[in-house]
C-alpha cells in the first residue's frame, strides 16, 4: 500500500508519490494534476467535486462550495441542497477524489497520506485537518507544514548546497512565510511567520470591489450569483495580467455592461493594503531567525498567487533579492509532500535525508496575575520557532497559604493574557497545605512534529499527573505509539549514533594525546558538548562536521603538539560562540 502527499489547497488540491528516486506527481480523472477545491450538490443528491463543481460555483451557487480550506477548525456550516457540510467534510471529499485517483493511477490501495498544511495553522485548524483525512478513509499521522514541504522538494532538485532560504508561500487563502537553512542532507527550517486570513482569493475580492467603485456599481447590493461572477471575472483577470496587459474587464449585468481596463498599476493600487500586509510576516521572520536579511541567499516563491508580477516585484524589492526561476509555484508543495510522504515509508533513498520544523506558535500555562486575578498571564514553555521536537520544563510554586491543588491550563499563543489564547486543555495536581510558594511542581511539555502535547506534571512530594493532547484523526493505539517515541526526545542528541561516536574518538584521542593537543582536544570536546545541548540538528550536524574534520588532524598528530607538527588549530564557525 502506498502512502502519498497531498496539498490540501484553498483553491487547487493535488497529489504526489514517492518512487523511482523522485517525488512523481499524480493526474486526476481528467488528466490534470490540480483538482479545484469545490464541492457541489447535484439535483439528484450527487456529490461533484473538483472541476464539476467549480463550474456549477456561478450557475448553482447555493448547492456549490469552495474557500471552505479558510473555515477548517471552525463551527461554520455551508448548506448545499437539503445539507449543512462542515469544513472537514467538504476537505474530505476532496481528499477522498485525491485518493481514488491515486489507487486508479498506482494500481493499489491508498490508506495513509502526508498532508501540507499553512505553516500559520492553530491546533484547531491541523486537527480538523487529520479529521478531514480520517473522513477520507486516510490514515493521517504527519502533517507537513506547507513552505517546509516546498523547501525540501527544492532540496531534492537543487542538491545539498549550502543555502539559507526564504520561501515565500502565497496561496489562494493563506500566505506562509519560512527561513530555511539548507546543510548537507539537512533541511532545517529556522523561523515562521504569516497571515491565515490573506490570499489570492483576497486580492480577487479586492479587484471585483474597485472594478465596482470605479463603475458606479454596488457591490453589496448584487446577488451572491452576480458577486461570484464578477469575482472569478477578477481572478480570470488577474491571472490573464501575469503574461500581459493591459486586459479588459467586461462584466455583463441585466441592466448594463460596465468595462474597465487594468494593469498592473491599477492592481497595485486597488490592493494597496493587501500589499503592506505582506511585509510584515517578512519582517518578523527574520527578527524571530535572529538574522539579517543580507544574510539570505535564495528567495523561493510558491503558491499559485505568487505568479502575479506585481507580487514578485514586492516581494524581490523587499528582499533585494531575485526570485529562484524555476521554483514552480503550483507544484512544490505537493512535490515536497510526496518526498515527506517518501521518508515517511522509510525509502532506502531518502534514509539519509533529515527535515525539522519548528513550532509555529508558542505553549504554554496560565500563571496567577495579581493585578487582575480574573485574567492569568501566559507563561510560555516551548516559545514559538522551536525546533521540533522539543521538550521543556519549568517550576510553579502556589499562590495563596492553604492551598492544595495546582491546576496546569494549557494555552497556544502569543497573547500576554491567557484568555488572548487558545485553551488546549487542563490537568490538576494536588499539593499538601503549606504556605504560600512552599509546596511547587515542575511541568514539562513535550510536543512532536506530529501534532502531540504531552505535558507532565511532577509535585516535590511526588505526586504525579499527565496528560497527552494530540492532533483529531488519531487512534488511541496510534497516539501511544507516538507517545513510546517521545520518550526518546528526552535524550540528548549525544545519545544519537554519529554525535555518539564523535565523542567516543575525541575522548580516545584525548587519552592519547599530551601537553597543548590534549588541551585543544579537551576544548573542542567541551564546545562540542555545548552544541548537542541544543539540541538543534542543524548546529549539530554542521559542527559534527568540524569536530570530525578536527579529529582526522589529531589523529595523524598524537604524540606530538600543535606548534610542533604545523597544526591548524581549531576554530568555532563564526555563527557559533567557543564556551572557552
Amino acid at each position: 500500500m502506498a502512502i502519498i502527499g497531498i496539498d490540501l489547497g484553498t483553491t487547487n488540491s493535488l497529489a504526489a508519490v514517492w518512487r523511482g528516486g523522485k517525488s512523481e506527481l499524480i493526474p486526476n480523472a481528467a488528466g490534470e494534476f490540480l483538482t479545484p477545491s469545490a464541492v457541489s450538490v447535484d439535483e439528484d443528491g450527487t456529490i461533484l467535486v473538483g472541476q464539476a463543481a467549480q463550474d456549477r460555483l456561478i450557475s448553482h451557487p447555493e448547492c456549490t462550495a469552495a474557500r471552505f480550506k479558510r473555515y477548517m477548525g471552525t463551527k461554520k456550516l455551508f448548506r448545499l441542497g437539503e445539507r449543512d457540510f462542515t469544513p472537514e467534510e467538504l476537505s474530505a471529499l476532496v481528499l477522498r477524489s485525491l485518493r481514488e485517483d491515486a489507487e486508479a493511477y498506482l494500481g493499489e490501495s491508498v490508506t495513509e497520506a502526508v498532508i501540507s498544511v499553512p505553516a500559520y495553522f492553530a491546533e484547531p485548524q491541523r486537527s480538523a485537518t487529520k479529521r478531514a483525512g480520517a473522513l477520507a478513509g486516510l490514515q493521517v499521522e504527519r502533517l507537513v507544514n506547507e513552505p517546509s514541504a516546498a523547501a525540501v522538494a527544492a532540496h531534492i532538485a537543487e542538491g545539498e548546497e549550502d543555502k539559507v532560504c526564504l520561501v515565500f508561500d502565497l496561496g489562494g487563502g493563506t500566505l506562509d512565510v519560512s527561513l530555511v537553512e539548507r546543510f548537507e542532507n539537512v533541511v532545517s527550517v529556522t523561523a515562521v511567520s504569516g497571515d491565515n486570513r490573506l490570499g489570492g482569493t483576497d486580492f480577487d475580492a479586492a479587484i471585483a470591489k474597485a472594478f465596482c467603485q470605479e463603475t458606479g456599481i454596488d457591490f453589496d447590493a448584487l446577488t451572491s450569483q452576480r458577486r461570484e461572477l464578477l469575482i472569478r471575472q477578477a481572478e480570470q483577470c488577474k491571472i490573464a495580467l501575469t503574461v500581459q496587459e493591459p486586459v479588459f474587464m467586461t462584466v455583463e449585468l441585466e441592466e448594463r455592461t460596465a468595462s474597465l481596463m487594468l494593469n498592473s498599476t491599477w492592481l497595485i493600487h486597488a490592493c494597496g493594503a493587501l500589499f503592506q500586509r505582506l511585509s510584515a510576516p517578512i519582517r518578523r521572520v527574520f527578527v524571530d531567525a535572529g538574522i539579517g536579511m543580507e544574510e539570505l541567499d535564495e528567495l523561493v516563491l510558491v503558491g499559485g498567487s505568487s505568479h502575479m508580477p506585481a507580487v514578485r516585484q514586492y516581494v524581490s524589492q523587499l528582499l533585494d533579492r531575485k526570485p529562484v526561476q524555476d521554483s514552480r509555484p503550483d507544484t512544490a508543495i505537493a512535490l515536497g509532500a510526496g518526498v515527506c510522504a517518501g521518508m515517511k515509508s522509510r525509502a532506502a533513498d531518502l534514509r539519509e535525508l533529515v527535515l525539522t520544523d519548528v513550532c509555529p506558535f508558542t505553549l504554554g500555562t496560565g500563571v496567577f496575575n495579581r493585578l487582575d486575578p480574573s485574567r492569568p498571564l501566559m507563561s510560555p514553555l516551548i516559545e514559538r520557532n522551536c525546533v521540533l521536537p522539543s521538550s521543556r520544563e519549568n517550576v510553579y510554586a502556589t499562590v495563596y497559604d492553604g492551598q492544595t491543588r495546582i491546576d496546569v491550563d494549557v494555552y497556544q499563543g502569543e497573547n500576554l493574557y491567557c484568555d488572548g489564547n487558545t485553551n488546549l486543555g487542563s490537568l490538576s495536581i494536588e499539593v499538601p497545605k503549606d504556605k504560600q510558594g512552599r509546596q511547587r511542581i515542575k511541568v514539562r511539555f513535550t510536543y512532536d512534529i506530529n501534532g502531540i502535547l504531552e505535558v507532565e506534571a511532577v509535585s516535590f512530594s511526588g505526586q504525579a499527573e499527565r496528560l497527552v493532547i494530540k492532533s483529531g484523526g488519531m487512534s488511541e493505539e496510534e497516539a501511544e505509539r507516538r507517545l513510546a517515541e517521545l520518550s526518546q526526545l528526552k535524550l540528548h542528541p549525544r545519545e544519537m549514533e554519529v554525535p555518539r561516536s564523535l565523542m567516543a574518538r575525541a575522548e580516545r584521542l584525548y587519552v592519547a594525546s599530551v601537553g597543548a593537543l590534549r588541551a585543544e582536544v579537551a576544548r573542542v570536546l567541551a564546545w562540542y558538548q555545548e552544541v548537542l545541548e541544543s539540541q538543534e540538528p542543524l548546529r549539530i550536524a554542521r559542527a559534527s562536521k568540524r569536530v570530525r574534520g578536527f579529529l582526522d588532524q589529531v589523529e595523524s598528530l598524537v604524540g606530538g603538539a600543535p606548534e610542533d607538527f604545523g597544526f591548524e588549530a581549531f576554530r568555532p564557525d563564526e555563527d557559533e560562540e567557543d564556551p572557552s
